[in-house]
């Protein structure tokens, strides 16, 4: 009881949130060890963290869900600065983490000893931050398998921007700005020879079907005009999907 009555700081609000962007819904349990581990790390029983995490659920506008009605202020207000400036958050949330001494939070975490850094240096090591927590959460989204395929090697599975980083520093880091691609699907997406329609659908851009390549035959006719396997949570922005078929996709041959 004590636990729950103890006030929530930030640095473990942060915590949380990076745990419910990082965690597929089936493993935001007590009984997963790396919950565990940052409870421990924090002085929260699984159980708290685990009812915190559920709480950011309950506030995600991506969600068709309530989740525990009693999310505090707090979590909304953190949520509210994350859609609003989720690169500040983002380096906070690595900052936090790197203190916690926390190892599985990937290379963003790498490089970050007392060594004095050069201004380019700082802004590389800044965007790397970026692009790993974009990636966890894109790819734990759909349980870390190409959305097109299925594919579930994760070392051919591709965080993929739909509207492209350079285009739109607002949406860099939304992961509804993501899908998960496998390598060849994300190069092709990425190159305007495919997109989704408003249904998530996969269409064809005339370029490739004129080819008549037998690779293309195997590893894109197959599933044009299905629908994608969607993820439980950071559905695909319709919007930018629009902006991909309108700018990025090549339509005509």
């Amino acid at each position: 009881m004590a636990d729950q009555r103890r006030r929530w700081t930030r640095d473990e609000l942060l915590v949380a949130l990076d745990l419910y962007l990082r965690l597929p819904f089936g493993r935001a349990r007590a009984g997963n060890p790396e919950i565990q581990e940052m409870a421990a790390r924090i002085n929260r029983t699984p159980d708290a963290l685990t009812m915190k995490i559920a709480n950011f659920a309950s506030v995600d506008p991506t969600l068709n869900r309530e989740g525990l009605r009693h999310a505090a202020e707090a979590d909304r207000e953190i949520w509210k600065e994350l859609e609003t400036n989720s690169s500040a958050v983002t380096n906070e949330i690595q900052q936090v983490l790197t203190r916690l001494s926390v190892e599985e939070i990937g290379a963003a975490a790498q490089g970050t000893e007392d060594v004095p850094l050069e201004e380019d240096e700082l802004v590389l090591t800044a965007a790397r931050r970026e692009q790993s927590m974009f990636r966890a959460a894109v790819l734990s989204a759909y349980d870390f398998r190409c959305c097109v395929t299925g594919l579930s090697e994760p070392r051919l599975l591709v965080a993929s921007h739909i509207v492209p980083w350079r285009d739109d520093p607002k949406n860099r880091l939304n992961p509804s700005n993501g899908l998960c691609l496998s390598a060849i699907h994300d190069r092709a997406f990425d190159r305007g020879l495919i997109t989704f329609d408003d249904r998530f659908r996969l269409v064809l851009s005339p370029q490739m079907v004129e080819r008549g390549d037998a690779f293309i035959g195997t590893a894109f006719t197959p599933f044009a005009g299905k629908q994608i396997a969607l993820p439980s949570k950071f559905a695909p922005d319709l919007d930018l999907l629009a902006h991909h078929r309108e700018h990025i996709f090549l339509a005509s041959g």
